[in-house]
């Protein structure tokens, strides 16, 4: 198979989950990232503790590794993990202004673990936006993309900078 051929469709076009049986399970890791454009005001909120619903950074971070380890349910054709670790780092960025997300995920298994780095910084980012919505409707979420993998046939990969 090409680098250019898409995995997830058989010989007549239909949409199908790859059969990842006969791979050898092998570990397998992702990182990817994101953010949260903000007002300044909104981000000095943030960091104050004095969003009206509460510890934005924190709820946002287990939000992003409950989202990981729901990726199967969300993304059609993912298969389902035993994911070994998710973790989501959430850091504060005054030039841009507003959060930085990024987000790793490991497994232990057939099939990587980009989709599940990636739903959980969407999803962070997503819980972030509704945390702080009531202060600045006019935030962008941004940027989002997988920075870097490892394991499995294909290798490893990382993103050029």
């Amino acid at each position: 198979m090409g680098a250019a051929e898409l995995t997830h469709l058989d010989a007549a076009g239909a949409a199908n989950m790859v059969d990842v049986g006969e791979k050898a399970a092998t570990t397998r890791i992702a990182l990817a990232e994101g953010h949260v454009r903000m007002a300044h005001e909104t981000l000095a909120l943030i960091e104050a503790g004095n969003a009206k619903k509460g510890d934005v950074i924190g709820i946002a971070r287990i939000a992003g590794i409950m989202a990981a380890k729901r990726t199967h349910e969300l993304v059609p054709l993912c298969h389902p993990l035993l994911l070994t670790k998710v973790a989501v780092d959430i850091e504060p960025d005054r030039d841009l202004p507003g959060l930085r997300v990024s987000a790793t995920a490991r497994v232990t298994g057939q099939t990587g673990v980009e989709m599940e780095a990636l739903t959980a910084v969407s999803v962070a980012c997503l819980t972030i936006y509704d945390m702080a919505k009531a202060a600045d409707r006019g935030m962008e979420i941004g940027g989002i993309r997988l920075l870097e993998k490892s394991g499995g046939r294909s290798g490893d990969w990382k993103v050029s900078r």
